[in-house]
């Protein structure tokens, strides 16, 4: 009952729109007859010799013929069919009929006036024509009433003019014929207006009667829709998301069940910047955002295409290109720009997309899932916004991801793996003022492996802690060679990635091996990088043990974060590393070079030490000395190099200074 509920308060204005639709017909159908008895009576004026009077009157006849018909073409917001009209869209429907309805009997009124002015074509029916222009006013006032049966004061409104009109001039011309005419126009007024009132209502009643039965119907199959709603609700609870409505990981899986042979195409999404909404904004707010995202991801699809939330902040499309005739590039294009569109309350850019696409065939969902999950690992690793097809290539880094996890443990134990050392250069790049330790692999079959492959392969391995431990000792043993060569103001800075951050207690093994070995903590430097320094809570009371104890703290690739000023209040670093995109090739670039003057000024202010990372060129050292930067590190100044050769590099140095 609650269809009928809804309609009960809206019947009335239901009923008169109903009434106004009906004058709209109503009036289109008998202006064409007004019109011709208007042509009549001028031409019939014209032969008696009123042809002046005659053509006036027609004029304002047909204008108001014409107004009439404006207003009943004229769209109106009350006749638009909404069932389901909310309650204020509802009032300003039936405010929209009951103005359109005053302006119809008004202009209906207008039109009557015009008729009333008939008389002075005929001398005031006095006139050889008095005959036919009573017979057309009685012909054109009946043609009103039988035509008017919706709304009563319309063609009330229309006739008592010039019915008034001929009663008043038959009684001045007097005479008892005249006076008794007179009379009966009167009488046939009354009689007109109050058939006029019964249509009206009987009208009203059949309009009543069939919006409660469209209401009861309407109630009727709600009930049945309900229990219809029931069975599918908890049939799509198994296979869909609840806060998307998108397939979930189940039923994206039933999905693809039977669609993985041919041009089947697989694109993983997922939002980048969706942490830090919902780190600022709430949970709540994240929610809201991730619908948004699921409705413009499922407005923007081609037909075909099986949309999923597979969990998160991550989303998956599956459907064949060539039937579409979208290929994935650009329905990834399409993607990323309808997620980059503002949303209500964010800033505009804060939200972004990558896409990982694999077209390539696979046995198996699982296989195409690992395969658009490389890929999207990859666009994710060059920025915001992209997205990156899977092709041979990463295939082959693939392929060595998957050695590297499984040949990880045997080069930890046989010491294959190998710390080495790029100097950090102070006074402005004539000294060496501390090494960062960079972690090298040389895998058998797959040759140097990056040392981002290298960490996910420790943790994908459950090898993070291992990993980690042996860094620290190729570090501890450096620190002592440097002590033991007079040395000891040589800070050597290691990397924590966000996964050794997040997964081992990187405090307790750092100050636990440092205090064994007897070597000072102010001389190893721990550097992390923004992404580590904005899970805060994660991270917090480990960073914080290590900056008591005396270790100092590092911020990595500063200057492309969101929360760099942030992160440097919560973390209280001892040193910012200006990122080398703004260093490399800052001569050429005035917009670097004040963005690495701001960080300048910056480190100044709050009494922090400042790397230039990424010196590539003696111009580009030459402007950096010119702003007074005092640390620098590049390949111009100093390439990473194994322990002894940086040994090596730092004696040459001494002698050369010397």
């Amino acid at each position: 009952m609650r269809v009928l509920g809804r309609v009960e308060p809206q019947r009335d204005w239901l009923i008169r729109r109903d009434q106004l639709d009906a004058v709209r017909r109503s009036v289109l159908r008998a202006i064409p007859v007004n019109a011709l008895l208007g042509l009549a009576g001028a031409l019939v004026a014209a032969h008696a010799g009123e042809a002046p009077a005659g053509l006036i009157w027609f004029a304002a006849s047909t204008a108001a013929n014409l107004l009439r018909v404006g207003l009943c073409r004229a769209p109106c917001l009350g006749l638009v069919p909404t069932p389901a009209m909310p309650p204020e869209r509802a009032a300003a429907a039936a405010r929209s009929i009951d103005r359109r309805l005053r302006l119809c009997w008004l202009a209906a009124l207008l039109s009557g006036t015009v008729w009333a002015f008939l008389p002075l074509l005929c001398a005031g029916y006095t006139s050889d024509q008095t005959l036919f222009y009573l017979t057309v006013t009685c012909g054109i006032t009946a043609g009103a009433v039988t035509h008017g049966t919706a709304f009563a004061r319309i063609p009330v409104c229309f006739i008592t003019p010039p019915l008034l009109s001929a009663a008043g001039c038959l009684a001045y011309a007097g005479g008892f014929d005249r006076t008794c005419l007179a009379a009966t126009v009167v009488l046939y007024l009354l009689a007109l207006a109050r058939s006029c009132a019964a249509s009206e209502a009987g009208f009203r009643d059949t309009s009543r009667l069939k919006h409660e039965a469209t209401a009861l119907a309407a109630a009727h199959e709600a009930a049945h829709a309900s229990a219809r709603a029931l069975a599918e609700e908890m049939r799509l609870r198994a296979t869909h998301d609840a806060l998307t409505g998108l397939l979930n990981r189940a039923g994206f899986a039933q999905a693809a069940h039977g669609r993985l042979a041919g041009q089947t195409c697989l694109m993983l999404l997922d939002l980048d910047g969706f942490k830090s909404v919902n780190d600022i904004y709430g949970h709540t707010v994240g929610d809201r955002l991730l619908t948004e995202v699921a409705r413009r991801l499922a407005e923007s699809i081609p037909p075909g295409c099986r949309a999923a939330r597979l969990g998160g902040d991550e989303f998956a499309l599956l459907y064949d290109p060539a039937a579409a005739d979208c290929p994935p590039e650009r329905l990834a294009e399409r993607l990323i720009g309808r997620v980059a569109e503002p949303f209500d309350g964010f800033d505009a850019g804060r939200l972004g997309m990558s896409v990982g696409i694999c077209r390539l065939p696979a046995d198996s969902l699982t296989d195409l899932l690992t395969r658009a999950d490389q890929a999207l690992y990859a666009a994710k690793a060059v920025g915001r916004n992209r997205f990156r097809v899977f092709d041979e290539g990463l295939l082959r880094s693939l392929e060595m991801r998957r050695d590297c996890e499984r040949d990880l443990s045997r080069a930890l134990a046989e010491g294959t793996l190998a710390v080495w050392f790029q100097p950090i250069f102070g006074q402005a790049g004539r000294e060496v003022a501390g090494l960062e330790a960079l972690v090298r692999w040389h895998h058998p079959v797959h040759g140097w492996i990056p040392p981002g492959d290298l960490i996910a392969a420790a943790s994908a391995a459950g090898l993070t802690e291992s990993l980690l431990r042996f860094i620290l000792e190729q570090v501890c043993t450096m620190m002592l060679t440097l002590r033991a060569r007079g040395l000891g103001d040589v800070r050597v800075a290691m990397n924590v990635s966000p996964r050794e951050m997040a997964q081992i207690a990187v405090d307790e093994i750092v100050l636990a091996r440092l205090r064994a070995l007897g070597l000072p903590l102010p001389m190893l430097e721990i550097e992390i990088t923004e992404e580590t320094a904005l899970d805060i809570e994660a991270t917090q009371g480990k960073i914080a043990a290590l900056s008591q104890a005396g270790i100092r703290l590092a911020l990595d690739d500063f200057g492309v974060g969101y929360s760099a000023l942030a992160s440097l209040r919560a973390l209280r670093a001892d040193r910012i590393k200006i990122d080398r995109s703004l260093v490399t090739g800052l001569t050429a670039v005035d917009d670097k070079r004040g963005l690495v003057q701001a960080v300048l000024g910056l480190g100044r202010a709050l009494g922090l030490d400042v790397v230039a990372e990424g010196v590539e060129t003696a111009e580009d050292r030459a402007t950096l000395e010119a702003m007074g930067c005092r640390f620098m590190q590049g390949y111009h100044l100093g390439r990473p190099a194994p322990a002894e050769a940086t040994l090596r590099m730092m004696a040459d140095l001494q002698a050369s200074a010397a």
